[in-house]
């Protein structure tokens, strides 16, 4: 069975759309086959702003049509107080509003873009999917994250090579509530050092400072010139710190 068996049975698909690699080419690829297919993007402070802009690309590029949502997620206790659950309770509001927004439309199949190589196990909103009866065609039809980059590449799909995203949620520790401002901080020290040149990094908060976690091959370019990245941090963070246990580059 291929991916275009299920584009075949199901003609016409709202697509959960984060801007990242697998949905990017979900889309793409119902388009190419021909479906009546839209792009739906949730914005929350929960995603900086370079994953609205890389959606908007794409859908310019590939004239994909997209829509573009908003919601105050931190407006639920679930969610601001960080909890355990804290990914339930996302999950299962963004894609409920997600799911609502497309039957409005006039669609009846919602996808989103988990792929064969992500582990569910660990991740807690697989369950808010499911409940919700949300399909996840990559991993049902067995591509993994390697695959889909591979197949993006060859379509020319430009997130092919983007590196693997989660929300800014997931740098302030488990259990402790989530401020707006403390994102939005967060947000502005990975952007400003991206224009240093790293990538695939974390800036997670530790207390008031900022813990850095950077892939090894990557601590050569702080060592060159630290002064850049204490410079690049410190209008939003006045200490920062490095994680001596090196950020695991995904796939």
């Amino acid at each position: 069975m291929e991916l275009a068996d299920f584009f075949a049975q199901h003609p016409s698909m709202a697509v959960a759309f984060s801007g990242g690699v697998d949905s990017s080419y979900l889309l793409v690829a119902a388009q190419d086959a021909g479906c009546r297919v839209t792009g739906y993007f949730m914005k929350t402070p929960f995603q900086p702003r370079f994953e609205l802009e890389d959606a908007q690309r794409l859908a310019e590029e590939f004239g994909v049509k997209l829509k573009i949502l908003h919601d105050e997620v931190l407006e639920d206790p679930h969610i601001r107080e960080n909890g355990p659950r804290r990914c339930y309770y996302c999950k299962k509001r963004i894609m409920a509003a997600i799911v609502q927004a497309a039957r409005m439309d006039g669609y009846r199949v919602v996808v989103d873009g988990t792929n064969a190589s992500d582990d569910v196990s660990d991740r807690p909103g697989m369950e808010a999917l499911v409940e919700l009866q949300v399909l996840s065609p990559l991993r049902a039809y067995g591509l993994t994250k390697e695959r889909v980059r591979e197949l993006s590449r060859e379509r020319g799909i430009f997130t092919w090579d983007k590196p693997s995203y989660a929300c800014l949620a997931t740098r302030i520790p488990t259990g402790v509530p989530i401020q707006g401002p403390v994102l939005e901080r967060v947000e502005g020290a990975e952007e400003a050092l991206k224009q240093l040149g790293f990538s695939d990094f974390r800036v997670r908060v530790m207390a008031d400072m900022a813990r850095l976690q950077l892939p090894l091959a990557q601590w050569g370019h702080l060592v060159e010139d630290p002064a850049a990245v204490r410079g690049a941090v410190a209008p939003f963070f006045s200490s920062i710190v490095l994680d001596l246990l090196p950020r695991e580059v995904s796939e």
